[in-house]
């Protein structure tokens, strides 16, 4: 993988793209918005620290831009920190809003002409179906087009576009294709950490000699049991079928009793639901059902488990059952990528993210949305620490944590089978609903996989 370097200016895109801004916004007649008072290409006295945002063109004083989203504080104070100084150039002043609403309340605003400039998009699913009803989000400017198909992965393109038409770029993301293990356990029994499948079934094998269960594993979470399941078989999807089934089972044209996923269950039971490998440090294959998320991966740190999939953001748990737990390659827990399965299939990938929709045209907005698309955004972003963006424009020394840094690795390859979580793609009565249910019962009643897959076909709804 190579890194592109940060530039002062990444929307400095074929000049007549930034003399476009200056061009749209001294033609605008919008109401509440500020026109842009310099020419980005002719402005002779712009200072040292602005020079990187001249692209962007500066507006009149009161120039607003009002941003909704999900994300709450402290997450909104790093944002502000990021956009802060592009704010002090520009003069555009960015208005935050954030709400444990924001699902049910975007719709409704937008529905009673209340819409925000931009909302940051939780998920594909919303965003289509904000596309496609009235009122939708306008197209993503030639800007942000051009720095997305730049830095990113095509796949989050895909994922930001309805219908042929693109209309939001990537902003965080996270990595869901990790396995957390401890590198001083590794060390002191002289395990190697695994690049294969094969490497790591036989490394599961060892331990199960040396006396130990290699894999722990927890999927209760409240109201949202079962949901670490549904990564479980989304990664055996995306790499023993590849990326264009994994779609087709997003959209249910491959159902879930088809031989493609039935396959993929079978294989997966063979790891977790395996009594030999599981459920270490917690009990049987059935406590698996019953074991908080949060407390799956404990059992590593004493050895009493070998390893657990789950995301990157499970970073956050070791610090709390040991205090100053150090995560590094070195340290008292570390990650690695959960090995492909199949060659032909490249570095298959799991994640998620969010997206910037926009439901205003005025050329503050398109300049704000294009900032946001930027590696220079996502740079500062990322030097507030805890955040990781797939945005190829960010150099990896920017990163503060090891974690975030192993996570943008993969993220930003532009080569990767890149898919997001398929369970939050899928209707929520199955992707949240009978899926989390069943998948549930699999572990908890051994229910049979025929009777899991062919329950969760009939949930997916009708129309």
């Amino acid at each position: 993988m190579s890194l592109k370097t940060r530039g002062r200016s990444s929307v400095l895109i074929a000049g007549g793209v930034a003399a476009a801004f200056a061009l749209a916004a001294c033609g605008s007649s919008s109401g509440g918005g500020g026109t842009a008072s310099t020419s980005p290409s002719t402005s002779a006295s712009v200072s040292a620290e602005c020079q990187p945002y001249a692209s962007y063109g500066t507006f009149a004083a009161g120039t607003t831009v009002s941003v909704y989203t999900s994300i709450l504080p402290p997450e909104q104070q790093k944002f502000e920190a990021a956009w802060a100084q592009f704010s002090k150039c520009t003069g555009i002043t960015v208005k935050y809003e954030g709400s444990d609403q924001f699902e049910a309340q975007l719709p409704t605003r937008i529905a009673g002409g209340n819409a925000p400039d931009i909302a940051f998009i939780p998920q594909p699913g919303l965003l289509a179906k904000l596309a496609q009803g009235q009122n939708p989000p306008v197209a993503a400017p030639a800007t942000v087009t051009a720095n997305v198909d730049k830095y990113w992965n095509p796949a989050w393109k895909n994922y930001g576009s309805v219908d042929g038409t693109f209309y939001a770029a990537p902003l965080g993301s996270n990595m869901k294709s990790f396995v957390w293990y401890s590198p001083s356990v590794f060390k002191a029994k002289g395990y190697t950490v695994p690049t294969t499948w094969a490497e790591l079934t036989a490394l599961s094998a060892k331990m199960v000699k040396d006396g130990v269960k290699p894999w722990c594993g927890g999927i209760e979470s409240g109201g949202a049991t079962g949901w670490p399941a549904t990564d479980w078989l989304e990664q055996i999807v995306l790499r023993t079928q590849g990326g264009d089934v994994y779609d087709q089972w997003v959209n249910h044209t491959v159902k879930f009793n088809s031989p493609q996923i039935k396959s993929s269950m079978d294989l997966l039971a063979g790891w977790m639901k395996n009594p030999l490998f599981v459920n270490g440090g917690h009990g049987d294959v059935k406590t698996i059902a019953t074991t908080a998320f949060q407390d799956a991966g404990k059992p590593i740190l004493d050895g009493k488990c070998g390893m657990l999939q789950q995301a990157s953001f499970y970073a956050a748990q070791w610090d709390t059952f040991k205090k100053g737990a150090k995560i590094a390659e070195d340290g008292d827990v570390y990650a690695f990528y959960l090995p492909g399965i199949k060659a032909d299939i490249p570095t298959p990938i799991v994640g998620g993210g969010e997206f910037v929709a926009a439901f205003s045209d005025k050329p503050e907005v398109a300049a704000f949305q294009t900032y946001l698309s930027s590696g220079e955004f996502a740079t500062e972003k990322v030097k507030q620490g805890g955040w990781v963006s797939a945005n190829s424009g960010v150099p990896l020394d920017a990163y503060t944590d090891n974690i975030s840094k192993l996570s943008a690795q993969y993220l930003t390859k532009s080569d990767a089978t890149f898919r997001f979580d398929a369970s939050d793609l899928m209707p929520a009565a199955v992707g949240a609903g009978e899926e989390w249910k069943q998948l549930t019962a699999w572990f908890a009643e051994d229910k049979s996989t025929d009777a899991v897959l062919n329950a969760i076909d009939a949930a997916w709804p009708t129309s």
